[in-house]
């Protein structure tokens, strides 16, 4: 352990910052994991690209095709790899609890900096509340490391300010991975701000979050690595000025992502995130490599789009090197 239980949110508060990055996870056309490739990318993202911590095995990382002994291997992996240069934060989302407490206590074991755990599935009952309390409670007891809330639709319901805060209070509960509306997590950044580092996914508000709401922590999803090269890295770059209060060249240089942005969204087909992203890192010399059932491949015809949309964003190009 990095800190003691009881020092979990002041360990956070001082370390849990910048840009996190959610890791895909490649597998070779065998199915099995590409751990070569995985070490390579986790090096790539923090030496290269300037990434500060890294969300291993969540939804991003197909965690959901996974075996526990598969999923326990890629946190060893991320630990031995960048664990002495950047944060790790481990998922251990499940709906089985048993399973969550194990991965939980192995990520403490091995040296892993934080666990992130996803509200589980409880859309049947009318109300949660009381359900999720007891749960998060249950969890922070049986271990000591940091833990990370998160709260997403795909639960089928979203846990409230009122509720989040109300964790909060739980000695190791650290920050949580918000992803909903702005009103949402602006007004749990007001009542538990103090206690829990609180965060959004999205990229395309990450700029606005850290001026208007004074953010330090962008945890996490793929665009400080599918939208950043060794030459250019105009997140890290917005990021960095945003942060030093430099708000007019942050904001010119966030702008100037757009292109990218957009070639990234028009060339993603439905119900094909994982495929289309292991694409995108191919392209940019990163190991993408195949997905996994229940996730679809991309046809030829959809490989093709997006090799076209990634040659037309201007990434690491010319221009990109002038924004920068």
């Amino acid at each position: 352990m990095h800190y003691r239980r009881a020092d979990a949110k002041a360990y956070a508060r001082a370390n849990m910052k910048g840009i996190w990055a959610a890791a895909l996870t490649p597998f070779g056309r065998d199915g099995a994991i590409d751990e070569d490739g995985f070490r390579a990318n986790l090096r790539h993202w923090v030496d290269a690209l300037g990434i500060d911590g890294v969300f291993v095995c969540g939804k991003q990382g197909e965690f959901f095709s996974m075996s526990v002994a598969e999923r326990k291997r890629t946190f060893e992996i991320a630990v031995a790899e960048i664990g002495n240069h950047a944060g790790t934060i481990m998922s251990c989302s499940d709906q089985n609890m048993d399973v969550v407490i194990e991965l939980a206590k192995h990520a403490q074991a091995i040296g892993a900096h934080y666990v992130v755990v996803h509200a589980p599935v409880l859309h049947f009952l009318r109300r949660q509340d009381e359900t999720l309390y007891a749960y998060y409670r249950a969890i922070s007891e049986k271990v000591d490391i940091g833990i990370a809330l998160w709260s997403h639709p795909d639960s089928g319901y979203l846990m409230s300010p009122e509720l989040c805060a109300r964790i909060a209070e739980l000695p190791n509960v650290v920050a949580i991975k918000y992803s909903v509306e702005r009103a949402m997590y602006s007004k749990l950044s007001r009542l538990a701000g103090d206690r829990m580092i609180v965060s959004t996914a999205s990229e395309d508000e990450w700029f606005d979050n850290i001026v208007e709401l004074g953010w330090q922590l962008y945890l996490c999803s793929s665009p400080p690595y599918l939208f950043q090269t060794a030459s250019d890295r105009r997140m890290r770059n917005y990021t960095d000025l945003a942060l030093r209060g430099e708000t007019a060249r942050a904001r010119a240089i966030r702008d100037s992502l757009d292109p990218v942005r957009q070639a990234f969204r028009r060339s993603r087909p439905p119900e094909k995130i994982h495929a289309h992203s292991k694409l995108w890192q191919d392209l940019l010399g990163q190991v993408g490599g195949a997905v996994r059932a229940p996730m679809l491949a991309l046809t030829s015809m959809e490989s093709a789009a997006v090799r076209q949309a990634f040659e037309s964003c201007g990434l690491g190009g010319a221009a990109a090197a002038t924004a920068a």
